[in-house]
C-alpha cells in the first residue's frame, strides 16, 4: 500500500522534540485523523485538509492523515485509526460505503465525517459533500460569455452525482448569457491523472473549444499550451496560470468542519447530513476573485454575474440540483 502518514500541526510532536510533557489542555484536544485516497494535494483533498490544518493551528485538534489509500485498504485503515484512540475520523467513502459504515457500527464512540453520495447513518456516520454548484453556475456565466467559438470543452473525473451537479450548474450558467453555447463532455474515469485530463482537452480543443471547464488537474496546462481559457473547479489556480484560469469556484471545508468539530466538543454530535454547510449562504462556497481576469472580463457579464451573485445569497435564485451525468451538445 502506498501510504504516507503525516503528522500535522500536532502538540505531540512537539512536545517529543523538545522533551517535556503536554499542559493539560493539549491532552484535552480532539484526535483527528483523515484518509484520502488520493495525493493530499488533489483538489477536492486540499479543501478537507486546509480546514483541518486550520483547526489543529487553533489548538483545537491534533491532526493526522493518511493518504494514497487504495479502495482495499480503506476499511484496515479507518480501523488502525480508531483503534489508536482517534476519536473524529474524515474520509471519503464513495467507492467504499459498504466498508466504512460497517467501521462506524463497530465503533460508536467514534465520530465518522465521510464525503458521501449515501444518507448518514445512526449514530455516528455523518456526511458531507462540495455542494458548489452556485458558484459553478456563476463561472458558467463568466465562460459562456467570454466563449467567441461557442464551444466549451469539459473534462470531468467520473459522472458522479458530485460532478454531474456542477458539470450541469456550469452549463446551466453558460446557456443564461449565451444561449448559442455548445459542450463537449468527457470523463477521464481517475480522480487524479493530470496527464490523461490533459490529452483529452487537447482533443476538445483540437475540435474548437476555445474555454475549458476544469475539473481535473491537468486541463488548465493544455488551455495553456494551446492559448485558450479555463474556468478552475475547487481551488482557485490562476496564480500559476494568470493568462488562462478566468475563474474559479472554490469549496471552503471550513465551515463544514467547524460545525462538526463543535458538536463533538460539546457531546451532541449525530448522524445528519452536513452537506448544506458547502453552500454560499454557509461561506462553504464561492466565486473566486477574478484576479487577473477582473478587467478583461467585459463590464456587462460581470455586472449579470454580480446581480446573479446577490440573487443566489438572497434567497430570490437557487440554482439546480441536477445530479444527472451531463450530455455533450456540441457537434
Amino acid at each position: 500500500m502506498n501510504t504516507t502518514r503525516r503528522l500535522t500541526l500536532s502538540a505531540v510532536a512537539l512536545a517529543s522534540s523538545v522533551g517535556f510533557s503536554l499542559p493539560a489542555w493539549a491532552q484535552n484536544k480532539i484526535k483527528v485523523a483523515a484518509i484520502y485516497t488520493v495525493p493530499v494535494e488533489q483538489q477536492w483533498v486540499s479543501r478537507i485538509d486546509k480546514a483541518l490544518k486550520a483547526a489543529a493551528a487553533r489548538g483545537d485538534i491534533e491532526y493526522v492523515f493518511s493518504e494514497n489509500v487504495a479502495n482495499a485498504d480503506y476499511e484496515r485503515v479507518m480501523r488502525g485509526y480508531a483503534e489508536k484512540g482517534h476519536t473524529v475520523i474524515f474520509g471519503e467513502s464513495f467507492a467504499v460505503e459498504a466498508a466504512a459504515r460497517k467501521v462506524a457500527k463497530d465503533y460508536p464512540k467514534v465520530s465518522f465525517i465521510m464525503g458521501s453520495s449515501g444518507k448518514p447513518q445512526e449514530p455516528n456516520f455523518a456526511v458531507f459533500d462540495n455542494y458548489i454548484q452556485e458558484p459553478a453556475y456563476l463561472t458558467g456565466m463568466i465562460a459562456g460569455g467570454m466563449t467567441k467559438s461557442n464551444k466549451i470543452g469539459m473534462v470531468g473525473g467520473f459522472p458522479i452525482p458530485e460532478v454531474n451537479r456542477l458539470m450541469n450548474a456550469f452549463m446551466a450558467g453558460a446557456k443564461e448569457v449565451n444561449p448559442k453555447a455548445e459542450f463537449m463532455v468527457t470523463f477521464i474515469n481517475s480522480w487524479f491523472d493530470p496527464p490523461k485530463a490533459k490529452e483529452a482537452a487537447f482533443a476538445m480543443i483540437d475540435k474548437g473549444a476555445d474555454i475549458m471547464y476544469a475539473e481535473r488537474f491537468g486541463v488548465s496546462d493544455a488551455a495553456k499550451e494551446r492559448g485558450k481559457l479555463a474556468i478552475g473547479n475547487v481551488i482557485n489556480t490562476q496564480d500559476k496560470y494568470p493568462d488562462t484560469v478566468v475563474a474559479s469556484a472554490l469549496w471552503n471545508m471550513e465551515p463544514t468542519v467547524d460545525v462538526a468539530l463543535k458538536a463533538v466538543k460539546e457531546g451532541k454530535f449525530k448522524a445528519e447530513d452536513l452537506g448544506k454547510y458547502s453552500m454560499m449562504k454557509y461561506k462553504g462556497s464561492e466565486l473566486a476573485p477574478l484576479g487577473t481576469f477582473e478587467k478583461k472580463i467585459p463590464a456587462d457579464l460581470v455586472a449579470k454575474v454580480k446581480a446573479k451573485e446577490k440573487a443566489i445569497l438572497d434567497g430570490s435564485f437557487t440554482v439546480k440540483v441536477d445530479d444527472n451525468q451531463p450530455k455533450p451538445t456540441a457537434k
